[in-house]
């Protein structure tokens, strides 16, 4: 008999911890993300770059950059992105390279929300001398404030730039709440 009364036992513990998922998972439910900036949004601010000296070209370079939405905007669980933040680091030579850093994006409500990122730079140069620089980056959503505390997910982006502003930023990827 208790036998029985263990095995009754593990099928409503089994079918309760399952019930409890299926209501997590609901509650999770993944949301697609897409945004192509507007030309001007985004800016350098604070750039400090130091020669390694190992090879010509090869830099160090501590920065930031800020993002204002007036019109066109990001938008998450239907809220607006009013303004963005990224600070980084990054090494690169003759302007390809690696580098990482974090984010904070602002939005109407007041609510914010973070990532940290890892980006490729690609520099490459055409016949006639002119330069062309793209950076792809991957994202990961890590929280935020307010509606957006349970906020996680994973975006992936491509923009041009030429160090002193961004260009063609266009963004995908998707990102749940957990609640």
């Amino acid at each position: 008999m208790n036998k029985l009364i263990s095995g009754a036992l593990l099928v409503i513990a089994v079918a309760t911890l399952f019930a409890f998922s299926t209501t997590d998972a609901s509650a999770q439910e993944k949301q697609k993300y897409s945004f192509k900036a507007p030309a001007g949004v985004t800016k350098y601010g604070e750039q400090h770059a130091i020669d390694v000296g190992d090879v010509p070209g090869h830099q160090l370079r501590v920065y930031e950059t800020h993002s204002t939405y007036t019109g066109e905007a990001p938008v998450y669980d239907g809220v607006k992105v009013k303004e963005g933040w990224t600070r980084a680091v990054s090494d690169y030579t003759d302007g390809t390279g690696r580098g990482s850093g974090y984010g904070i994006s602002i939005l109407e409500n007041g609510d914010k929300i973070f990532s940290r990122f890892e980006l490729t730079t690609q520099t490459s140069v055409a016949a006639d001398g002119s330069k062309t620089t793209k950076a792809y980056s991957v994202a990961t959503l890590t929280g935020g404030t307010g509606k957006f505390k349970g906020i996680h997910g994973t975006l992936r982006g491509v923009t041009a730039t030429d160090f002193k502003t961004l260009s063609g930023a266009e963004t995908e990827g998707e990102y749940w709440i957990e609640r």
